[in-house]
């Protein structure tokens, strides 16, 4: 089966940014902060998140940490530098292999050595959101993350990792959306052209591990959830296969604890 394109909503990429930015500076006031802490990846979605706040805050309140390990890219190192060179904001590099290495022989109950990746991967985020939050803390500033609706969606981030931050400006954007408003901004062609990856092991990219393109996850994602669609008709649509649609169904369903405050029981 070929998939065939189907509507997917278009940006009005000028009002986006601009209520994307209001955003970001209406929480900075209602929290009574004086700023902003981001983690800079190299990658797309960071990049776009700090063109889009510097619309609104002044570049002296944010700052951008670079947190590489072992695995990360030289080239998403010097991505990041890039950006935060070329808009101004104050940047540190902070390596984050020297916090991973107490826990690597900490846990003897693992079960697999899948297990494990997945420990190690999660580690890093988490590691990350803490070195984020100590400079937050610090410096009265606010974490900024940087998922976007895509990711939401499916569950891809770390609970308490990179899903752990004070607000999420991308978080109604599609990746799709996302890459043409990073256009938009001017945000360097190489970033936006390259593979998206977490750097989580040597040649690991997003897309690989979802097992899926993101403009066919997109368009998936927006027919099922903003559509209300059902896994045959979006199937007949896209002209897929039904069994990729409901795993991608099966995906949303199970991380959404992911987005919800841990649960507590009713008592009677």
């Amino acid at each position: 089966m070929q998939k065939q394109s189907t509507t997917f909503p278009q940006t009005n990429q000028e009002k986006t940014v601009e209520t994307v930015s209001k955003f970001i500076k209406d929480k900075i006031d209602e929290s009574k902060t004086d700023g902003l802490v981001i983690g800079l990846s190299g990658g797309l979605d960071s990049a776009t998140a700090a063109y889009i706040s510097l619309k609104t805050v002044d570049k002296n309140r944010i700052l951008g940490l670079i947190m590489p390990s072992q695995t990360t890219a030289a080239e998403d190192i010097e991505d990041a530098v890039s950006v935060a060179e070329h808009l101004g904001i104050e940047k540190e590099i902070i390596p984050i292999d020297g916090l991973i290495e107490p826990f690597q022989h900490l846990c003897v109950h693992s079960t697999s050595e899948y297990h494990n990746k997945l420990a190690d991967a999660n580690l890093k985020a988490r590691i990350r959101m803490m070195i984020l939050y100590y400079h937050a803390n610090s410096m009265n500033r606010l974490v900024l993350g940087t998922g976007n609706r895509t990711e939401l969606l499916v569950g891809y981030f770390t609970k308490y990792g990179d899903g752990g931050v004070d607000l999420l400006p991308l978080g109604s954007i599609y990746k799709t959306q996302v890459r043409e408003i990073a256009e938009n901004l001017h945000v360097p062609k190489n970033i936006i052209s390259k593979a998206p990856t977490a750097g989580l092991w040597p040649g690991q990219t997003d897309e690989q591990e979802l097992g899926i393109k993101y403009p066919l996850l997109d368009k998936i994602l927006y027919l099922l959830v903003d559509e209300n669609l059902d896994a045959e008709e979006v199937s007949l649509k896209l002209e897929i296969p039904r069994e990729e649609v409901l795993r991608i169904g099966i995906m949303v369903e199970s991380s959404e604890h992911k987005l919800r405050a841990p649960s507590t029981p009713k008592l009677i």
